[in-house]
């Protein structure tokens, strides 16, 4: 199994949103850059991911599972661009904000401290039992 951030402005897409689809999930679309389509086709069923608030809030607040591996976009006819189908899992006791990840030398490495920008991004197991724990969600 491996860990993701999916990253969306709470205006736009937000962690009350995701918990209304319930089991059947959401599409993770609008992705346009390379990168972040490249994670996602790198993703397999069964994957776990944070939920991350940006903008104003910037802070982890639910985990998610992915639940389809990597097909087209539904947003778009181009053909470059992809996406995967997430469903929530559990809505985080405690938001872990950016400013406490970075004052986390454990969590000194990640991508989100050295490219906040990146929509969907990798995690370490190690940095998902911590931000887990830091959270008050299952692991």
């Amino acid at each position: 199994m491996r860990y993701w951030i999916f990253k969306s402005e709470p205006e736009t897409w937000g962690w009350d949103d995701q918990l209304a689809r319930g089991d059947a999930g959401e599409e993770w679309n609008g992705v346009r850059n390379y990168q972040a389509r490249n994670f996602m086709r790198e993703m397999n069923v069964g994957d776990r991911g944070f939920f991350y608030h940006s903008q104003k809030e910037r802070a982890i607040v639910g985990s998610v599972e992915v639940i389809t591996e990597s097909h087209p976009d539904s947003t778009t006819d181009d053909d470059r661009w992809d996406c995967v189908d997430i469903r929530a899992l559990e809505t985080a006791k405690t938001p872990v904000t950016l400013d406490r990840i970075k004052a986390d030398p454990r969590l000194a490495e990640m991508v989100l401290v050295r490219n906040s920008r990146l929509s969907v991004q990798p995690v370490t197991a190690e940095e998902w039992r911590i931000l887990c724990d830091l959270a008050g969600l299952s692991a």
